[in-house]
């Protein structure tokens, strides 16, 4: 790790990633967006702030100074992940923080004023389960419980290390449990809720988290190419995904969660909203990489231009059977009519895209999107 850190590749290979793929896919949505963390006073440091001015993100440091004072050099440098192609594509990733039992940055202590205020400012705190490897559980739990506090909505995507967490560390597991619990939004993909849960049915996984939040309001389950599902107290949402050639899933994610950040902060119908994300997280797909190749506002509108979903109504149907008499289902689809089937309300295509469309082409000429 030292050595590819010390002999860096080209810089055309360099590129933002974690929570920057979501930071950027959002500002370039219109969001007004800050990232919070750490990043050292070295050359990789100064390329992502380059890379985050350049998308017009702000850059709130996590540390005080007497944390930096008490840390060590080498921890106090920009977390790398080194990702490894095979000459089949095959991809594999690692960074430092994969051979250390403590998070990369262990040595911060406390939220600086400069977060709190950054924090305070914002409607929404976005955090994934790739903090652990960052920070402590202390100061996760500290974030969280300060974005509650000042009345900041919690946005929380667990991801693949979620499972891990959920047999790791004490004060991991406490801190898993500390975000299920106060996020108003939760964020997975079925595998993940299903990790969680132990419940295969993503539907009854996302209805158990929502019983155990304290504050969850939504609960957002990705499906891959099926689509995405939005489940709340009152009922279910799904929507098919929209049908792109994929050339790369990376960043597909972040950029989704981007526009359920859109919807929610912008109170835009649920069925709309999630097909506004399905459109951005295709809009990625069609190209290669995360970072500053995540979808733009002009390839999710070239997209809603000519759109044509991904349907499996034998999955949808099996899905949905047992929920229909208990929850009122909404469903986007391709039929011509809009109406209700018994508890089944469909809402087309067309009607989605005829309202959201006209929003996008005048972000397009304002270059940010109106609230």
């Amino acid at each position: 790790m030292e050595q590819l850190s010390s002999s860096p590749p080209d810089k055309q290979y360099w590129e933002a990633g974690g929570n920057c793929n979501m930071a950027i896919a959002a500002a370039r949505l219109g969001l007004k967006c800050v990232a919070i963390g750490h990043v050292g006073n070295e050359i990789y440091g100064k390329f992502l702030e380059d890379v985050l001015q350049a998308e017009g993100i702000g850059m709130v440091g996590m540390s005080e100074e007497t944390d930096v004072l008490n840390a060590p050099s080498s921890s106090y440098e920009t977390l790398l992940c080194w990702v490894l192609v095979d000459p089949l594509q095959k991809h594999g990733f690692c960074s430092r923080a994969d051979f250390s039992k403590e998070p990369a940055f262990s040595w911060m202590n406390t939220l600086s004023e400069e977060v709190k205020r950054a924090i305070k400012r914002s409607r929404i705190l976005f955090c994934n389960g790739y903090d652990f490897d960052e920070l402590s559980p202390h100061m996760i739990i500290s974030a969280v419980e300060y974005t509650v506090e000042v009345g900041t909505s919690v946005f929380f995507d667990p991801g693949p290390r979620g499972k891990s967490l959920l047999s790791g560390t004490v004060e991991e597991q406490k801190a898993l449990e500390h975000f299920l619990r106060m996020s108003d939004v939760l964020l997975l993909t079925s595998d993940e809720a299903e990790s969680l849960t132990g419940l295969v049915d993503p539907i009854l996984a996302a209805q158990e988290l929502l019983r155990k939040g304290n504050r969850t309001k939504w609960v957002v389950v990705k499906m891959g190419p099926k689509g995405s599902i939005l489940i709340t107290k009152s009922g279910i949402t799904c929507a098919s995904a929209f049908k792109v050639k994929i050339m790369d899933t990376v960043g597909c994610g972040d950029s989704f969660v981007a526009a359920i950040a859109y919807g929610f902060i912008h109170n835009i119908p649920l069925v709309t909203t999630l097909a506004f994300a399905n459109a951005v997280g295709a809009a990625t797909a069609m190209g290669c990489g995360a970072g500053r190749n995540v979808a733009t506002l002009k390839q999710v509108v070239e997209l809603m231009e000519t759109p044509d979903l991904n349907e499996d109504d034998k999955f949808w149907n099996e899905l949905l059977r047992e929920h229909l008499d208990s929850q009122e289902v909404t469903f986007l689809s391709k039929m011509v009519l809009n109406g209700s089937n018994g508890r089944m309300k469909h809402v087309t295509l067309q009607k989605v895209v005829s309202e959201l469309l006209p929003k996008l082409k005048s972000s397009q000429l304002e270059g940010t999107l109106s609230s």
